[in-house]
């Protein structure tokens, strides 16, 4: 059936804010969605409070409404566009939930809206445990022997009848929230309390645990006349009893027998026919049994899901784009394979490499935290890697996590207390993977590990392989390894630093040395068919083979640096520019090339860039791809601290950085040489100094005068900054930062107390400058900007204030030689205005500002750092009405022993735009007169 000609215009709802168990994975879902149906002549209105996102922007819909997700609103758009149809699978648990609450309020009725994507009967029967459960043994399919409880009551009599261990899962949550394993009575009163107080509808699941239990994820699509199509196999590295969304995950299945999973496939298609027969997408998770195959189904999601984000990317099936074509009414043969361009959407995916993501945790954000995993999830992001084998691709996502490793191992930093590590393995947390590589290492036997971890054999037979693999490169130099056993380390994704740190030599000298035995890099396309069809998306990954599929051309090329995995202090909103800056190169007629290694997010969908390279932002990585395709430069200011960081590696290597110059980047990281500009420049700035030790942190004290704010240099997120107010808490935190990192110099501060912060964003050209926002922060310095409510424009600044912020930014960018971005805090007390810091790149801020003011300021702001264009050739024309409030969202509640208290150091982990009309307003007001209620130390 071709698409329905009665559906003219979709709302398209989104997710909200980026909260733990639910992040960018359905920013990008609902920008691919909204381009396809757009492809389609169909009017897109899209309504989501995220202003950090791409999806809320100008170029995804025709309408974009940054308004809270609720049903007010729903109600006022309805009265203002004729809606024919409403997708709420593209946004989440939230944007299904509020669907629910529309219909149930006769919202959709009343204004002729019809439900595409999905259906109600669906949704209830998937998110209320006792139908689902229900309706799994009318269909015939196996779950876990348990009862929904509405009371306390009925709870413990549902325990009594099924026995321990148990589970406990609250309808209606998201991410696990509420949810918990309980393996004795004496903790079961507290975890149901628990349960029935996270559920929005205060009912939960008391069901038979079945920890340990292997966990798969299938995602599937279906059209209007019953084709289902699986898009990709999942597996859990992790057994039952770790979130998937903290699990390390792997596709294809890699230890699913053939009979299993055709039992699985065929079970996962009868369930999504079993809960309705709407157009669209489905994520079904199993577990089962290790040791004789029963399979048990867990949940299965009506909707686009973290999973299918991932599934997408390690495919290269986009499951969004075309579940938007089915949810209008398209059939599967009347699509076309997107990568192919020449086959059908109706087919499965066949991969001839292996996926593996890893998630990224934040626990040194939350200080006391439990930093154990279970059933709740805890992760802020995840990263992926590609490779020919699971090992390959298992250490390209351990080089993308940024948490100073340089893949699983070989880099000097295994523990190799016993006791430490059996802790490890017997109770998950974010390190488990590496303390399973640092048992192998110790001698710990397999069948202890094994029995710990419950972790498949095959898995770990394969980080044995690369202890075993390090042990034998050991016995050698980097002049007398051999060739054979360098290429293994290299196909078994070792890096350079790797194997450097393991034949004891420079990683330079490993490049010369497998540079000169002919082992490099090749680059591999990822083409949903395993090379049966010609594909034309240019998506690629490296490895090391003898052939290369990614073909140089002769046009200019830029390159554009991602910003790895989400994590607090550097999320979505670098996505945005990445988006952006690319879109803006295009525009000038470059030819645009992304390397980044996040499955969650835009700047990684294969139609973004002219060409995508999936591989970790990791010096190596990004060397080879620059060597292959010889650029004119590279643009690391749009992608945060992750590609910052490689600003002084480009620059050693002598590549062109596009925009603002290395010198002018490390001047501003500098905090001596950054001060010395100020001085220079007559701007004040806090009396600081900087020191190496605790006593010259105590001898520099008694200068500054407490309180003081301490910092490590090239941080990211104010992390690891405090304030402290005595000797004691100095010298305690000061042999913190060095312990952690020995090379670094701290800053020490006057800390400014009482003063109000705020700060600017403008776009340099190098000759003028134009301010695009400034924004006052509600609540005091001391609070990181990423954790407070912001106002845009300033609400109670005079002009003599606001004048000197102008005047200090204008000379700032240009005594910084700044072309591009830069964004500048400052503090301002008795009226003086004093700068904190000044950060020559994209900041958290920018997307906030084009969203309220409408323009496209990142797009700008790259073309003049492609020297396209100077600031006098644009009309800048913001539309400026009322105010608009940056509002932090916290994800506190996965972390319920932790204190609320903000300080330097930054937690939110998203954001929501909220508009004002003036300052009478009250939920302005509200907000002001709490100001100071969450300052700490």
């Amino acid at each position: 059936m071709p698409k329905n000609p009665n559906i003219k215009s979709v709302l398209i709802i989104g997710s909200g804010p980026i909260v733990i168990g639910q992040a960018c994975e359905f920013d990008y879902s609902g920008s691919q969605a909204a381009r396809s149906l757009r492809e389609e002549g169909i009017e897109v209105i899209l309504i989501n409070s995220n202003p950090a996102t791409i999806m809320t922007d100008p170029v995804t819909a025709d309408h974009v409404y940054l308004k809270p997700l609720e049903k007010k609103y729903i109600r006022e758009i309805l009265e203002k566009h004729k809606i024919d149809a409403v997708l709420p699978t593209m946004g989440g648990q939230t944007a299904l939930n509020l669907a629910i609450e529309c219909e149930k309020a006769g919202i959709w009725k009343k204004y002729g809206v019809q439900m595409i994507g999905v259906d109600v009967g669906a949704i209830n029967t998937t998110e209320d445990r006792e139908l689902f459960r229900m309706k799994m043994l009318e269909l015939g399919v196996g779950v876990c022997k348990g009862r929904t409880a509405k009371s306390f009551l009925e709870g413990k009599e549902i325990a009594q009848e099924i026995g321990f261990p148990l589970v406990i899962r609250p309808s209606f949550t998201l991410g696990g929230t509420g949810g918990g394993f309980v393996d004795d009575p004496e903790k079961f009163d507290e975890a149901l309390n628990r349960g029935l107080h996270a559920s929005p509808v205060h009912e939960v699941l008391v069901e038979q645990s079945i920890f340990g239990w292997k966990e798969f994820e299938l995602e599937l699509l279906r059209d209007n006349v019953g084709n289902v199509v699986i898009i990709c196999s999942i597996e859990n590295f992790d057994p039952m009893g770790v979130h998937t969304g903290d699990s390390i995950t792997v596709a294809p299945a890699m230890t699913l027998p053939d009979t299993v999973y055709q039992e699985m496939r065929n079970l996962a298609i009868k369930m999504m026919h079993g809960i309705g027969q709407f157009a669209g997408g489905c994520n079904v998770q199993f577990a089962v049994n290790p040791d004789t195959d029963e399979i048990i189904a867990i949940e299965i999601n009506p909707r686009v899901s973290r999973s299918s984000a991932l599934a997408s990317k390690a495919t290269g099936y986009p499951i969004a784009k075309i579940a938007a074509k089915l949810a209008i009414g398209y059939n599967l043969d009347e699509l076309e394979n997107q990568i192919t361009k020449t086959t059908s959407a109706f087919f499965e995916p066949a991969l001839d490499y292996v996926i593996v993501k890893v998630p990224r945790w934040n626990f040194d954000k939350f200080k006391g935290s439990d930093t154990k995993l279970g059933l709740q999830m805890k992760s802020v992001g995840e990263a992926m890697g590609i490779g020919r084998n699971f090992q390959e691709a298992l250490q390209k996502a351990c080089q993308s996590l940024e948490i100073k490793r340089n893949g699983l191992g070989a880099d000097g930093k295994e523990l190799t207390d016993q006791n430490v590590i059996l802790d490890k393995l017997a109770n998950p947390s974010w390190d488990r993977l590496f303390r399973i590589y640092d048992a192998f290492k110790l001698g710990i036997s397999f069948k202890t590990i094994q029995k710990l971890t419950k972790i498949d054999k095959w898995f770990l037979y394969q980080i044995e392989e690369l202890v075993l693999l390090e042990k034998e490169i050991q016995k050698y130099t980097v002049h007398d390894i051999p060739k054979d056993l360098l290429r293994t380390a290299k196909q078994k994704g070792y890096a350079d630093r790797q194997i450097a740190h393991l034949v004891r030599c420079l990683e330079s000298e490993v490049y010369k040395k497998r540079t000169e035995l002919g082992i490099n890099r090749v680059f591999k396309i990822v083409d949903t068919c395993a090379a049966e069809f010609e594909a034309k998306t240019p998506y690629y990954y490296s490895t090391f083979e003898e052939e290369n599929e990614s073909i140089v051309t002769d046009r200019k090329k830029v390159v554009v640096l991602g910003s790895g995995p989400n994590r607090i202090g550097q999320g979505i909103e670098f996505d945005y520019s990445c988006v952006h800056g690319v879109l803006a190169a295009k525009e000038c007629g470059y030819e645009t090339i992304m390397i980044n290694c996040n499955p969650e997010t835009v700047s990684t969908d294969f139609n973004i860039a002219d060409k995508l390279y999936f591989e970790p932002v990791f010096w190596e990585h990004i060397y080879d791809i620059i060597q292959h395709e010889k650029p004119e430069g590279v643009i690391v200011q749009l992608g945060g601290q992750t590609a910052l960081k490689i600003a002084e590696k480009l620059h050693r290597y002598g590549i062109k950085i596009i925009g603002t110059n290395y010198e002018s980047l490390d001047l501003a990281e500098d905090r001596g040489k950054f001060s010395d500009l100020l001085k220079e420049n007559n701007i004040p700035y806090p009396k600081y100094g900087v020191i190496q030790d605790s006593d010259q942190a105590i001898e520099l004290s008694k200068e500054l005068g407490f309180p003081l704010l301490v910092r490590p240099s090239y941080v990211l997120g104010g992390q690891s900054m405090k304030i402290v107010i005595n000797e004691k808490e100095l010298e305690q935190h000061v042999v913190n930062i060095l312990n952690d990192n020995p090379e670094n110099r701290v800053l020490l501060d006057h800390f400014l107390d009482g003063a109000i912060e705020a700060e600017a964003d403008a776009i340099c050209d190098g000759e003028d400058v134009y301010i695009i926002g400034i924004m006052e922060h509600i609540e005091p310095a001391g609070i990181h900007s990423g954790d407070s409510n912001a106002v845009l424009p300033p609400f109670n600044l005079g002009d003599f204030v606001m004048t000197q912020i102008k005047n200090h930014t204008r000379k700032i960018a240009l005594a910084l030689n700044t072309v591009g971005l830069i964004n500048i805090q400052f503090a301002i007390k008795n009226d003086i205005v004093y700068v904190i810091e000044a950060n020559p790149r994209a900041s958290r801020t920018v997307p906030f500002i084009c969203k309220a003011y409408k323009e496209p300021y990142v797009n700008y702001a790259t073309k003049v750092m492609l020297g396209e264009k100077k600031l006098k050739d644009f009309d800048f024309n913001p539309y400026k009405n009322g105010y608009a409030i940056k509002l932090p969202v916290f994800s506190f509640n996965k972390f319920p022993n932790v204190n609320k208290e903000l300080g330097p150091e930054m937690k939110s982990t998203g954001e929501a735009i909220y508009f004002i009309d003036d300052l009478t307003d009250d939920y302005f007001m509200d907000l002001y007169s709490k100001r100071n209620l969450y300052l700490s130390r």
